[in-house]
């Protein structure tokens, strides 16, 4: 369905540290910076990337907004966690854990970005 989704970032270099090591622990490779200063992590899913917004304001986050980025494992999300809290990440929402509702049981972890943009890793459980 998506070809690329693409974040703000105020320190690309920051940035790139916290999604080298979170997109890491799904297996990706670090991420590419172009001469444009942006950073791409190539996926055969589709292409994530961070960017200085072009109109040349801070990048914020949206209200409401989450990414979520695909885990094989409860044990694959808590360790994305943690990778996160350790590159400058921050926790939100409740702690890693099930959450259950309309027939499906997901295994969750949210945190924050080093741009203040929410992320998570989702498992699907059985």
């Amino acid at each position: 369905m998506f070809s690329h989704i693409m974040l703000g970032s105020n320190d690309i270099q920051a940035s790139k540290t916290f999604y080298d090591a979170t997109l890491g622990v799904v297996g990706c490779k670090p991420g590419v910076i172009d001469p444009m200063g942006r950073c791409f992590y190539f996926t055969k899913g589709g292409t994530f990337a961070l960017s200085k917004p072009i109109n040349g304001q801070p990048a914020n986050h949206g209200n409401g907004s989450t990414i979520g980025f695909a885990a094989e494992s409860p044990e694959q999300a808590d360790a994305w966690h943690a990778a996160g809290l350790a590159a400058g990440g921050v926790a939100c929402e409740d702690p890693p854990g099930v959450r259950e509702g309309n027939g499906t049981k997901l295994y969750i972890a949210y945190l924050r970005d080093p741009s203040g943009n929410k992320i998570c890793a989702l498992h699907r459980m059985a």
